[in-house]
């Protein structure tokens, strides 16, 4: 079975609503997925805009998503520590948790949601932070985030410089172009 991630809230390849994007309210959107492989572990989801004039733009990290999740409801609050045991990193907006399209005039861009499947239990508990006291432990940037789909690993680096390899076990994304004015 192929993961699949969808949203209750626009279809793949149609424009993605304004109340998700910075000229609305800006709130994370509904996801579901299915076809999760019983060999993961967690899962991780990221958005990005490959359009972006100064290259991939990174909107949306979540890591620590528990293998049992098959959907995100709208409106994922802005901060570190998710309820159900998921962690957000910090988006190219310099924000934790979501941040909406919001693209220059022009062409249209578009955005994926990326879901992976790991080999690893929790990304947040690989690096041992024990002798250090960093702002955000467990955080993770675009920069300083790897993804290797030839030979399925995605190489976290964190903000100390830890490197932690993940092994993906399968990925999915869907793509929704946004139209500028």
């Amino acid at each position: 079975m192929t993961m699949q991630v969808t949203s209750s809230a626009f279809q793949a390849g149609q424009a993605i609503p304004a109340k998700y994007t910075c000229e609305g309210a800006d709130i994370s959107p509904p996801l579901e997925w299915s076809g999760v492989p019983a060999s993961a572990k967690s899962l991780a989801l990221i958005c990005d805009d490959p359009d972006a004039p100064v290259g991939t733009w990174l909107h949306w990290v979540l890591y620590d998503l528990p293998v049992t999740a098959t959907d995100l409801a709208e409106k994922v609050p802005p901060s570190e520590s998710l309820s159900f045991g998921a962690k957000q990193g910090i988006n190219d907006f310099k924000r934790v948790g979501y941040g909406g399209p919001c693209p220059p005039p022009g062409k249209p861009h578009r955005y994926y949601f990326k879901l992976y499947a790991l080999d690893a239990g929790s990304i947040g508990a690989m690096a041992d932070t024990s002798s250090y006291k960093p702002a955000r432990p467990n955080c993770f940037a675009q920069k300083d985030t790897k993804i290797d789909q030839k030979r399925g690993r995605i190489s976290v680096s964190y903000r100390l410089k830890f490197a932690v390899p993940i092994r993906v076990a399968s990925r999915t994304s869907m793509s929704f172009p946004v139209l500028t004015s």
